[in-house]
């Protein structure tokens, strides 16, 4: 037996080892009932050493806490488990490690950064707490990958749609949100970002804290821009120049209340907002209905009652078809109308 656990020890260790013989490897340290064979086997490797006395760690005190520390992985399946799932499975292969005589500190070094993704479907709005105690509301139809590796690595996220953060101070780890258009850097603030790639356009709202807005494919952030709270920037996809702006916050932040606020919005861009929101698709039957502009304030509607109050408001009507909603012009009304 104590042959065998050597021939997979040197093996699971080797540069060149495969995932099944990594796999087979660590999974020594589930198996209770072979502790101390392969501590045995471990010691003989620790007699290879041409070191003092003096250089070695306690060896006793880390393999027992790091078999503790393995002993409770499966207990937890929360998103805190995940991050600590990882750091358990690199604990097992670091005490490999140091009888083989490979520096704990070499190994986490050339560990491979580990992502998370978090995936909001159409017609929701989702709620993600990261490790660092950052919130983060993701609307529908966005996607954000962030990192969960050591508390010394950069904290950044990807994301693909619209996500409103508060970020965790940490003057010492800046937070990054990277999106197809620029970046966006903060050490803790609130603010909401909106990159859907559909769209060609990306704004950055900040509430409160400071934000700074960089792009190394745009000469114009370069050096980066920094926002004050009020402000928000906008960038289209083909344009150098990005506009700045005083803004309301709160009409462009309401929609992780479940809230829609329009303000002088046309009806083209609200029924993007709308197709995103309840998860539908809209055919116009009339294309004279897009320059329609609604000024509104909605909350908790369902998309029939938001449709009766549209169809109160502007020269506009509709019918379900299918898995469609038809919107037509009422030519018996003239367009117009608000709604607060």
């Amino acid at each position: 037996m104590n042959n065998r656990i050597k021939n997979i020890l040197h093996k699971g260790n080797a540069e060149n080892a495969g995932s099944k013989d990594r796999q087979e490897m660590l999974s020594l340290f589930h198996q209770p009932e072979k502790e101390y064979e392969l501590k045995g086997e471990l010691v003989k490797e620790l007699d290879e050493w041409a070191v003092s006395e003096d250089s070695l760690p306690n060896l006793q005190k880390m393999f027992t806490r790091l078999w503790n520390t393995i002993e409770k992985r499966e207990k937890w399946k929360t998103l805190k488990t995940r991050y600590l799932n990882v750091a358990v499975r690199v604990a097992a292969a670091l005490v490999v490690g140091l009888f083989l005589g490979i520096y704990v500190t070499s190994l986490v070094n050339k560990q491979e950064p580990v992502f998370y993704t978090a995936h909001s479907p159409m017609g929701s709005v989702s709620e993600w707490n990261l490790p660092d105690g950052t919130v983060i509301f993701l609307n529908s139809g966005s996607e954000i990958k962030y990192s969960v590796n050591s508390k010394k690595a950069p904290r950044e996220v990807f994301l693909t749609g619209e996500a409103w953060f508060q970020v965790g101070k940490d003057k010492k780890r800046p937070f990054v949100v990277h999106t197809p258009f620029f970046d966006v850097q903060v050490t803790g603030t609130r603010f909401n970002v909106k990159a859907y790639k559909e769209e060609n356009r990306a704004t950055t709202t900040l509430e409160e804290g400071e934000v700074i807005i960089r792009s190394e494919k745009n000469p114009e952030l370069a050096e980066g821009i920094v926002l004050k709270p009020g402000q928000q920037l906008a960038l289209a996809g083909d344009a150098k120049n990005p506009e700045i702006q005083e803004v309301n916050t709160r009409w462009f932040t309401a929609w992780k209340d479940n809230k829609l606020i329009l303000v002088n919005m046309p009806l083209k861009e609200l029924i993007v907002l709308l197709e995103r929101k309840y998860g539908v698709e809209f055919v116009v039957k009339d294309e004279t209905v897009l320059n329609y502009h609604c000024d509104a304030t909605f909350h908790g509607e369902t998309l029939i009652e938001l449709l009766d109050i549209l169809k109160g408001m502007i020269a506009i009507d509709y019918k379900i078809v299918g898995q469609n909603i038809e919107i037509t012009s009422d030519k018996t009304r003239k367009k117009g109308g608000t709604m607060k």
